[in-house]
């Protein structure tokens, strides 16, 4: 593919491009923007007090438009934003929302029959849209868990589990491997298993698995399981053989069965967000065999977005062709990715050159997507930097979740102190350290 950027070609970066990305200034910056901008806006703006859980959307205005379903995904990812929040800073305000997002994911999305998270619900809290797709389950796991690492809460790792037993019941592909895209609300077939309208419907997607492992990755965290970790395994090496294309250093995106791709389009923001997760995966699993091959694989992603995607002003495009640019605008959680994507680069690599893409994205989000009227940050720009009033601050897929979590990041990978460690697996040294049949107790619960 040609690059998909950069009307005056590649500029080749220098040592001295580093310059503020390491220093303390950065750290202040990207901690006042989530203390004070991020999670704010989302407990004041987003909260439904009447019906509970979570406005369907919001605009840029701040205007509610309750008519719009709520989805799964936006409260499973509140619940990790502030889960995280309340483990990491321990500010009670944090807990309060984190509870807030997690009964209404636990006593209104929830499958009472069947298990499993519905799609879509309404104001009111009925079902709109009851099919399983697998996404959804995924992000479920993502937020439950981490809601279990706040808080030791026994439910939370219980219905975590749960999904991972439905998903591995109902979506793994004990044929070929992978996950197939989704389920009707009884775990049958769907006909139509598209992801959104951006999407193609098809058996996989690179989408769904890699939020799946980014999923079973969390949960790894907390419970010690030979059937997760063989399954987490199982995914991060398909990803290596059938999803990663070596030539070009970008996913391929759609798949039939057998792993056949079905498009030839490349999302830079998922490159760049899998570059790290998947990093973050093969630490999890603690091999050095498997992590050398994805150290090589994540560098080599994110330096084809470098290559490609990224725009004179440092922000990441959203998708490429084979001709070229398909989308040229900017959407928010490309760059927030961008900013998490090539700092692991650059910590894994040495390159300077990914320390200053990671620095000159960070400084287009402050300049360009942070909103300083409403606040909160706006979710889509066109590619002169100004709003699309079209696209919801708050939505069915427009959440907390990516920029929260790129801040999250930094401030550990930037050496702060105050925030607790993101990476490894803490309960397992937990467990050493408070004995085998105390944390044996903990970690695993009564499942149900």
């Amino acid at each position: 593919m040609e690059p998909a950027c950069r009307s005056e070609g590649v500029r080749e970066p220098v040592a001295s491009d580093v310059q503020t990305s390491s220093q303390p200034g950065l750290r202040r910056q990207v901690e006042k923007e989530l203390t004070g901008n991020i999670l704010p806006f989302w407990m004041t703006h987003a909260v439904d007090a009447v019906n509970g859980g979570f406005y369907g959307a919001v605009t840029n205005d701040l205007q509610v438009h309750n008519e719009v379903p709520r989805s799964a995904i936006l409260c499973a990812r509140i619940l990790w934003t502030f889960a995280t929040a309340f483990r990491t800073l321990e500010a009670e305000e944090y807990l309060a929302m984190a509870r807030w997002a997690y009964d209404y994911l636990t006593n209104v999305f929830w499958d009472e029959t069947y298990g499993g998270v519905y799609w879509h619900v309404d104001f009111k809290g009925h079902p709109v849209l009851d099919r399983k797709h697998h996404y959804a389950q995924a992000f479920a796991i993502y937020g439950l868990t981490e809601y279990y690492r706040a808080t030791r809460e026994p439910q939370s790792l219980a219905l975590a589990q749960k999904l991972f037993d439905l998903l591995e019941k109902h979506a793994y592909d004990e044929i070929h491997g992978g996950y197939i895209e989704g389920s009707s609300r009884e775990w049958g077939t769907l006909t139509d298993m598209s992801l959104s309208p951006r999407e193609i419907n098809c058996r996989k997607s690179m989408n769904t698995m890699l939020h799946i492992l980014e999923a079973y990755t969390n949960l790894m965290r907390v419970w010690e399981d030979a059937h997760l970790k063989a399954q987490h395994k199982a995914l991060l090496e398909a990803f290596q053989q059938h999803i990663v294309n070596r030539q070009t250093g970008h996913f391929k995106l759609f798949f039939d069965d057998q792993w056949h791709s079905l498009s030839e389009h490349v999302s830079f923001g998922h490159d760049v967000e899998g570059s790290w997760l998947l990093w973050e995966a093969a630490q999890a699993q603690d091999e050095p065999a498997l992590s050398a091959q994805i150290r090589e694989t994540a560098v080599n992603m994110a330096d084809a977005v470098h290559r490609e995607g990224l725009d004179d002003d440092g922000s990441l495009f959203y998708e490429a062709g084979p001709q070229g640019l398909v989308d040229a605008n900017k959407e928010w959680w490309p760059q927030a990715e961008a900013v998490v994507g090539f700092y692991n680069a650059y910590q894994l690599s040495g390159r300077a050159y990914f320390a200053q893409a990671a620095y000159r994205c960070w400084t287009h989000i402050q300049t360009k997507m942070v909103d300083r009227t409403h606040g909160g940050w706006f979710k889509r720009l066109h590619r002169d930097g100004t709003p699309d009033n079209s696209s919801y601050k708050v939505g069915p897929w427009n959440c907390p979740y990516h920029h929260s979590r790129a801040c999250f990041e930094m401030l550990d990978r930037l050496g702060d102190r105050s925030i607790a460690p993101k990476h490894g697996l803490e309960e397992k040294k937990r467990k050493k350290s408070a004995g085998r049949s105390s944390a044996r107790k903990d970690m695993n619960p009564t499942r149900i």
